[in-house]
């Protein structure tokens, strides 16, 4: 039996496999609302064989999105546009659905990628940022005010509001988005905070902040629906937060009643080097899962069905999360158990083209061996 293909209980929820769709950004929202493009995009990864298909970053206010096409979930509308959307995904596919929620910090107020990852230099089209510290994230981009009080009041509240919104909309699945050099993370990261009050210096006080949010989302999220918290494992700085800075904060999250960590990497700062080669970051996950004992998402890079096998197979992971993968081949899922021996689950409309009924699917695995 394919390890990739057996099923796996999180919190209270059962996925029947282990490969999950990772948050994409789409940058196609207007003013935080979702559009045509969420309903074909998502609508065709619901049936993309993966066992949960977890929605993009998801800001919660609107002061916290990385661009202005950045999904949100801070409106009634934005609300009514998601669960449009999902209500479609849950008719015609078979994925469960989760959702990433964020607030990008210092790196909001950028440029669709498609234009540039650049803060938006135009004062009528960009706003005001905040972060721990008031230090731009890197040359040419905008100084964000150092977040007061007030800041992170308002801040924990929305993510609190966003979960609930979240759990009204009915996701399976909820994500806390500490990593890349959002917000939450750049509280975390010395490269970025370096306040002298009780949020900044220490481990302590560097993970005070995430932690009031975390524990506020958790306080609103139910324990039989699966909680977790995307971080990245290290900066790839030694200045910078490292994979037992990781370790530690996971072990004080599965305290707290979180269910899995999502194992990335860097994003603290500008002009960092990451070494973005085959397992450069899912070296972390198995670590992570051994030392912190809290199941383990493994992400970047994975590529080709035989690499996903052997991290659950292994021991690295618990689950293994795809992103460009699927925006290249949004049926990898079913390339996968063709070439595992998995069983995953198709539409009715779309069987003609499983292995068992057609030649060409048998001819194809072997022109790509």
């Amino acid at each position: 039996m394919s390890a990739l293909f057996s099923s796996l209980q999180l919190a209270g929820l059962e996925l029947p496999n282990r490969i999950v769709v990772s948050p994409m950004c789409q940058y196609s929202a207007v003013e935080g609302t979702p559009t045509d493009w969420h309903l074909v995009h998502y609508g065709g990864l619901a049936n993309s064989g993966a066992g949960l298909v977890v929605v993009e970053a998801t800001h919660v206010e609107s002061l916290g999105r990385i661009t202005h096409g950045c999904l949100g979930i801070y409106s009634d509308e934005n609300e009514a546009g998601i669960a449009r959307f999902l209500a479609c995904c849950r008719k015609l596919g078979s994925a469960r659905f989760g959702i990433q929620l964020n607030h990008a910090g210092r790196k909001a107020s950028s440029n669709k990628p498609w234009i540039g990852i650049k803060s938006a230099l135009d004062p009528a089209e960009g706003w005001e940022t905040v972060s721990p510290s008031a230090i731009p994230f890197g040359p040419g981009w905008h100084t964000p005010r150092e977040a007061d009080r007030a800041d992170m009041d308002r801040i924990r509240d929305a993510f609190v509001a966003s979960t609930r919104r979240a759990l009204r909309i009915g996701f399976d699945d909820l994500e806390v988005h500490a990593a890349h050099g959002y917000l939450l993370h750049s509280f975390l990261s010395p490269l970025s905070n370096q306040r002298t009050d009780e949020y900044g210096g220490s481990f302590a006080n560097r993970t005070r902040f995430p932690l009031e949010v975390l524990k506020a989302v958790r306080s609103h999220w139910p324990e039989g629906k699966p909680l977790g918290v995307r971080l990245s494992v290290v900066d790839w700085d030694d200045r910078g937060w490292t994979v037992e800075d990781t370790i530690n904060f996971a072990g004080l999250l599965r305290g707290c009643g979180f269910d899995f960590i999502c194992a990335s990497s860097g994003g603290a700062k500008a002009g960092l080097k990451v070494p973005a080669q085959r397992e450069y970051q899912t070296q972390f996950a198995g670590r992570i899962r051994r030392e912190a004992n809290i199941k383990v998402r493994a992400v970047g890079l994975i590529t080709e069905p035989e690499e996903a096998e052997r991290l659950i197979a292994q021991g690295h992971a618990d689950m293994v999360a795809l992103a460009r993968a699927f925006l290249d081949n949004p049926h990898w899922a079913w390339r996968a158990a063709n070439k595992l021996g998995g069983d995953v689950s198709r539409p009715n409309q779309y069987l003609r083209a499983s292995p068992e009924i057609w030649p060409g699917a048998a001819r194809k695995q072997q022109v790509s061996a």
